[in-house]
This record gives structure tokens, sequence and C-alpha cells, in this order.
């Protein structure tokens, strides 16, 4: 692993450490101002900006301190020297959800920008398959 993937698995993790913490200041760490994010919930054109990005997290957090889960199972990443992506599958659900249907997982994947030197999320999209 290359000291970029490690940054950027680092990064990735605390992300998810601190969404399972319903930990906001964490969450936006490492963030880009321009950041877009594609999410389950609409708006299905995206948010746009760190601001609505900011604005996203607490009815998730509602969600999810009612007992849900928000573990990474599987990380990727490619990094190249300025730019990187990663995928995950997580196990994002609460019990009732996951006692119903085991096998869900959030995929989620992450667009990276280094601006000096430093690793940024530019991009993220979070999604679960539709059958």
């Amino acid at each position: 692993m290359s000291d970029d993937q490690a940054q950027i698995r680092t990064l990735i993790t605390k992300w998810a450490e601190a969404v399972h913490r319903g930990d906001l200041e964490g969450v936006l760490a490492d963030h880009a101002e321009d950041l877009v994010m594609f999410d389950v919930p609409p708006p299905h054109e995206g948010i746009h900006g760190l601001a609505a990005y900011r604005a996203s997290w607490p009815p998730f957090f509602a969600w999810q301190a009612q007992g849900a889960c928000f573990d990474i199972e599987t990380l990727d990443i490619t990094a190249g020297t300025d730019v990187a992506y990663a995928h995950a599958l997580l196990r994002c659900a609460s019990p009732e959800e996951l006692a119903a249907q085991p096998t869900l997982r959030l995929r989620l994947t992450f667009g990276l920008r280094k601006e000096r030197g430093r690793w940024l999320v530019a991009h993220e999209h979070h999604s679960f398959p539709h059958d």
C-alpha cells in the first residue's frame, strides 16, 4: 500500500467512525468546500457545497441513534499523484433491517483530490442496491 493510499484509508476510516459517533465536525473534516454528494435520500440532483453537506447529516444521526450500525466491511483505494478514488461496502442498517436483509450493504464511493499535500473528499456517492 502506498503512503497516499494509507493516508486515504485513515481519512475514510476516521470519517466512518465520526459518522457512527454522530460527530458532525469529524464528518466534515477533510472535505472540500465545493464537495458534491449524491445520497440515498433526496435531493436526487445531489448536495452541493460544504454547508449543504453539513445540513444533510442531523436526520441521519437521529435515525442512527436508534441503534443502527455504520461499519466499513470492504474498502479499496486507487491513488494517483493528485486525484484518487475509493469504494467501500458498509453495514448501514437497523438491527431489524439487517435481520430481514442480512446481506444488505450500503455502497460508498469517494472522489478525492490532493491540495497543498492534503487529501480532501471532493465527491461522495452513497447508494443501496435497488431490487
